[in-house]
């Protein structure tokens, strides 16, 4: 093959802005996939090398996610690698607080979403020539230990960690690798309240140190570029004074 496919997902702002930049450089070809396509045409154009695809795409509906991996198909080909990143969340809600219209924006995205992204790629992936691939999941800090008023974000990033390990188990006859990928405040549109000072298991507001996304864009680049005989199965970059080791 002489170009490596990728899709990203949430490709608009952040985390996925950042890393489908950095595939594009690396001489991808990339489907760029979010809600708002005037901000994916934005990612497209922050490229210097690579070839952008810009797909209109809610992760949490069935229809348009099969149209994306449709249109990747069409386009491409193929699909080598799934950064499956889109996510969202809801203010900080202490637990007797937290309503079921609350819980359902959360688990739409965050685990129907991401569910919806990995199969249809894992499908492609199964029944391409040659087959396989690389699905990498994006975690959260939030996979290990909570934060307060969390429930929604929290719940779905540990249930991200089973997905991952089952994709992982599942794919091994058809050389499709799964790992993800746990960040601890990227400096993106989502952690922007953390310069402001954030809620603490102690009750305490507290600022929170953030990273530049490149570290993580460069940590799904290394990800995305292991040969097909070795896997990342976990792997977490965080901002290094941020209060998670040693917190509680």
């Amino acid at each position: 093959m002489t170009q490596r496919v990728a899709v990203v997902t949430g490709a608009g702002s952040g985390v996925g802005r950042a890393a489908a930049v950095a595939l594009l450089n690396d001489g991808y070809a990339v489907a760029l996939a979010g809600r708002r396509k005037e901000a994916l045409e934005e990612t497209a154009g922050m490229a210097k090398a690579g070839k952008a695809l810009v797909v209109s795409t809610d992760v949490t509906s069935e229809d348009a996610v099969t149209a994306l991996f449709a249109a990747v198909k069409k386009d491409f080909g193929r699909c080598d690698v799934l950064f499956n990143n889109a996510g969202g969340n809801v203010p900080s809600t202490n637990f007797g607080d937290f309503t079921f219209e609350m819980w359902k924006k959360v688990v739409d995205v965050n685990l129907h979403g991401m569910f919806l992204c990995a199969n249809a790629a894992y499908r492609m992936m199964r029944d391409q020539t040659p087959q396989g691939g690389r699905i990498i999941n994006n975690g959260s800090i939030s996979a290990h230990v909570p934060r307060p008023g969390s429930v929604g974000y929290t719940s779905t990033k540990h249930a991200v960690t089973g997905l991952t390990k089952t994709i992982a188990l599942d794919g091994r006859k058809y050389d499709i690798q799964c790992g993800q990928i746990d960040i601890g405040n990227a400096e993106t549109p989502m952690t922007a309240r953390m310069a402001n000072g954030v809620p603490q298991a102690n009750g305490e507001i507290m600022v929170e140190p953030r990273m530049d996304p490149d570290a993580v864009a460069r940590s799904v680049l290394l990800m995305a570029n292991l040969l097909p005989d070795a896997n990342i199965q976990f792997l977490m970059v965080a901002a290094h004074k941020m209060p998670f080791i040693g917190r509680g």
